[in-house]
């Protein structure tokens, strides 16, 4: 797959209203793709498709992929953002707790990749783009359902990885750390600390490192990185 600047993309990012998911969709619109942003409750960057889409509901999806053909022609790349906690220890987890986080963080990406391969199929190319996090390999303690659903994203990307690569459809992992975003914002000056104290960079990311990572595997130096695991997490998870 062949990637210019003179041949803007259909781009589709969830979860790109805030945080990483918009700084993913910024720095597309930068380069001059079409960019669809879904969320659910709408407020995507200036210059994107803002749908409103909960990708819980699969018709919901389907609806929201149909517009975005519509308007943007079919899927090329494909950035499965969108994301939940319910943080509590596993003892007083329960039943919907690990329902909702799983639904939305794995099963809503499966709905997202299954729905985008269709068109990149019959297209013979396209760029798939998982963000999971840190968590999804180190573990923690009180997030028992968001370690799994994120660390279920690369058993999934590396089966895409097989099934779809000789179409020359990509499937990759990028596994952020601890971002300054609105998530972390909430915590308090000594929590930032400890945390800062684990990372070897000493620092937090940025969302537009994040988005630095997505442009690359999705770009022309990027075609040959499939199934991979793109740790941009200051040094917190080497090794894993």
């Amino acid at each position: 797959m062949t990637v210019t600047d003179n041949e803007p993309r259909s781009v589709l990012v969830t979860g790109g209203n805030r945080g990483i998911g918009r700084a993913i969709a910024g720095a597309f619109l930068a380069q001059g793709d079409r960019v669809a942003v879904t969320s659910r409750s709408g407020g995507g960057p200036e210059g994107s498709l803002d749908l409103v889409c909960d990708i819980t509901d699969a018709a919901a999806v389907d609806e929201a992929f149909s517009r975005i053909e519509e308007e943007h022609g079919p899927v090329e790349v494909l950035v499965a953002n969108a994301g939940v906690t319910a943080d509590t220890l596993l003892l007083r987890m329960s039943e919907e707790d690990w329902s909702r986080v799983i639904d939305t963080n794995l099963t809503g990406s499966f709905r997202l990749a299954k729905r985008a391969s269709k068109g990149m199929l019959r297209l013979r190319r396209g760029r798939i783009v998982f963000i999971s996090s840190v968590v999804g390999l180190l573990g923690s303690a009180g997030q028992v359902n968001y370690a799994a659903s994120k660390a279920g994203l690369v058993g999934m990307a590396r089966s895409l990885t097989r099934e779809l690569g000789s179409r020359s459809i990509t499937a990759n992992v990028v596994a952020p750390g601890f971002v300054d975003t609105d998530m972390t914002a909430v915590l308090t000056d000594e929590q930032k600390d400890t945390i800062k104290q684990q990372v070897p960079l000493q620092r937090y990311g940025t969302p537009e490192e994040i988005a630095a990572a997505v442009l690359w595997l999705t770009g022309e130096h990027g075609g040959y990185v499939t199934g991979a695991v793109i740790p941009v997490d200051g040094g917190l998870g080497m090794g894993h």
